[in-house]
């Protein structure tokens, strides 16, 4: 069952996320047959929190009130991704959940998951900017980078603002069924169910350049997408044998050559879809897959989209025509 809530808040919480959670688990809705929650905002710091916006936020419940939780949330924060965690904290989560409550963090709330030892051994997720820091930080965390939510039963990790959104509403289908999700979400007016396994829409971030033996080599890659590359022909350029350049690639990028090279050609496709009126012909070489066939292949298996609907969902039906 589900009916106890609580939203643990540390200081820099972000409003918009806490927001999510007061929406989906906060509001009374029984007058529309909708089920009602027993839910609290609870403080970790002390009964004034500081949000990042600047303002503060009071509650009058500490951390014993999550010893009756069903559910704790944690929204996303400030600072979470590198910032220490009280203990209490974390001694209180790992208690709820070793007594069968569930724990759902949005976005950098991860991290706090990731402290109390939650993650370990379990797939998670977070916002695309931070998975790699959540994989460093918690080695034994299976981190998807990619997707919207998971649900890994007892625990429930979800991406950026409007993925915990998703997490939610997954939540409260499976607990109360589709219509009574479907009827919150009409009142969000959110889409009543994007599957967690859909891909995060991801900004093409630069190349990695602090890496101490790739680094060049990463950014030259990243400048010739369009061109075939061996690992040979990149060990050349580092004056490694192949062997010890793709065992270095990996140790300073935590992926494959190959790996790294697909998902840079994918992110570039990704921002012509969304700023050029290219044909998907012309974007596919550009982006090195050669073909148009090629691209919507890796397209569909990385981001569960086609390159059409992909750029219909940025720029709307009018966008340019998909073919040459």
């Amino acid at each position: 069952m589900l009916k106890n809530v609580a939203a643990l808040l540390l200081n820099e919480v972000h409003p918009f996320e806490l927001g999510v959670l007061c929406e989906v688990f906060g509001l009374n809705r029984s007058k529309e047959g909708l089920p009602v929650h027993d839910f609290a905002v609870v403080s970790a710091e002390g009964p004034v929190l500081h949000t990042h916006a600047g303002f503060t936020v009071s509650t009058p419940h500490g951390l014993d009130r999550l010893e009756e939780a069903d559910l704790i949330a944690v929204p996303a924060g400030g600072h979470y991704v590198d910032r220490k965690y009280p203990e209490p904290v974390l001694e209180a989560l790992r208690r709820a959940v070793d007594r069968g409550a569930r724990v759902l963090s949005v976005c950098s709330g991860a991290y706090v998951l990731g402290a109390a030892g939650l993650l370990d051994g379990r797939r998670c997720t977070t916002h695309w900017r931070h998975t790699q820091e959540l994989a460093r930080r918690f080695p034994r965390a299976v981190v998807e980078p990619d997707v919207l939510y998971v649900d890994e039963g007892q625990i429930i990790t979800s991406a950026g603002t409007a993925a915990g959104i998703d997490a939610c509403l997954h939540l409260v289908r499976q607990t109360y069924g589709p219509d009574t999700a479907n009827a919150i979400a009409r009142r969000m007016v959110v889409p009543p169910h994007r599957d967690g396994g859909q891909a995060q829409y991801i900004e093409r971030p630069l190349p990695r350049t602090s890496c101490d033996t790739v680094g060049e080599t990463l950014v030259w890659m990243e400048r010739h997408l369009d061109e075939e590359m061996t690992v040979e022909q990149l060990a050349a350029q580092t004056h490694m044998s192949p062997r010890t350049f793709a065992r270095r690639f990996h140790q300073e990028t935590g992926t494959t050559p190959y790996r790294w090279l697909l998902r840079q050609r994918v992110l570039l496709a990704q921002h012509l879809l969304e700023t050029s009126d290219e044909t998907v012909d012309t974007i596919a070489g550009r982006a090195g897959f050669g073909t148009a066939a090629a691209l919507r292949h890796q397209f569909v298996r990385s981001l569960g989209t086609t390159p059409n609907m992909y750029r219909r969902t940025f720029r709307g039906p009018g966008a340019a025509p998909e073919a040459a």
